[in-house]
């Protein structure tokens, strides 16, 4: 885990107004107040599209806009030579998460971490002992831990993944239309002067 500063906020984001909808009102079901009248947390979303359409972008909004610290989890760096060894890091990590709580977990590009989740992979199956811990932390989980998972390739996506309960919502982010295009740009205009 990385702890990862972002001073962007959902008016760095052109276009993608119904993600942004959707995340103004779970941002008020994540708050101290929710807690207290009993709310459960949201779990978190998940972002699949186009490369370069703004799902990290997105993903980094959250916690800013939120208020709330941004981890920045890399799956790549979970595996370890050692038997063993990658699911305890991956244990390490999600206490770690549920320690900094409440904040917003980033895994980006998620498909490829769990790459050999579903292949017949050759590491003796520790990427889908791995896989398996981070579906049932998701599922198990009562921490304020909220999840942005973001994947280029839904194809590569196990079907436990998208399972309904792992996360509250999947968006798709695809190319910007014309009106989209215009705010970006007038954002970017006004931000570089």
């Amino acid at each position: 885990l990385e702890f990862y500063a972002s001073p962007e906020k959902f008016g760095s984001i052109g276009g993608l107004e119904a993600m942004k909808t959707w995340l103004q009102q779970r941002g008020k079901a994540f708050s101290e107040e929710a807690r207290e009248f009993g709310l459960p947390s949201p779990k978190g979303l998940l972002l699949v599209g186009v490369p370069g359409c703004g799902k990290s972008l997105s993903a980094k909004a959250v916690a800013a806009e939120w208020q709330k610290p941004l981890l920045k989890f890399d799956l790549g760096r979970v595996f370890g030579g050692l038997v063993g060894q990658s699911e305890d890091n991956m244990r390490r990590a999600l206490k770690m998460a549920e320690a900094v709580a409440p904040c917003v977990l980033w895994i980006d590009e998620i498909e490829k971490g769990l790459a050999g989740a579903q292949s017949g992979s050759h590491d003796g199956g520790a990427s889908q002992r791995v896989f398996g811990t981070l579906l049932t932390w998701m599922e198990e989980n009562q921490k304020p831990v909220f999840t942005v998972a973001t994947a280029n390739d839904i194809e590569g996506l196990p079907p436990e993944l998208l399972r309904k309960g792992r996360f509250d919502e999947i968006f798709f982010i695809d190319l910007p239309n014309p009106q989209e295009r215009a705010n970006v740009l007038a954002i970017h205009l006004t931000k570089h002067n």
